[in-house]
């Protein structure tokens, strides 16, 4: 079912949580997100797919190196970020966008306003950060 979108909508808290209206707002901002993230990772393959390194200097060619090793990492920040808005975007198909996976309560919008990719309501990533720095001081 496709809603049209208001041009100035931002998803308000007295409204129904989840209302095809917000779950339209967030699957585009998803989308859109998606696509910047491609756009990009496609300028930075058409810039490490520009030969070899040339410089004879080699402080010049270390510079180069680093640059591409920072390219590949963003690159590959980029596609696990790809994948995490696929899987939202297959919880917005699904009916559980927006839904703690480990509570079944409203992750929140001002949560999913600042990180659209989120699963876990506040409270349950703080349980998991909690967990995760014990067993690591273990």
């Amino acid at each position: 079912m496709m809603v049209s979108l208001p041009p100035d909508y931002r998803p308000l808290e007295d409204e129904e949580f989840m209302n095809p209206i917000q779950v339209e707002y967030f699957r585009q901002k998803l989308l859109r997100w998606r696509m910047d993230l491609i756009r990009e990772a496609d300028g930075t393959l058409a810039s490490l797919s520009e030969g070899g390194i040339l410089e004879a200097d080699i402080t010049d060619r270390a510079s180069v190196e680093t640059d591409r090793a920072l390219e590949l990492r963003t690159r590959d920040r980029a596609r696990k970020l790809i994948s995490k808005i696929d899987q939202a975007l297959h919880r917005i198909e699904d009916g559980s966008y927006g839904y703690c996976e480990e509570t079944g309560e409203p992750i929140g919008l001002r949560r999913l306003e600042a990180r659209p990719i989120a699963t876990l309501s506040i409270e349950a990533q703080e349980r998991h950060e909690r967990k995760e720095r014990v067993h690591r001081d273990d």
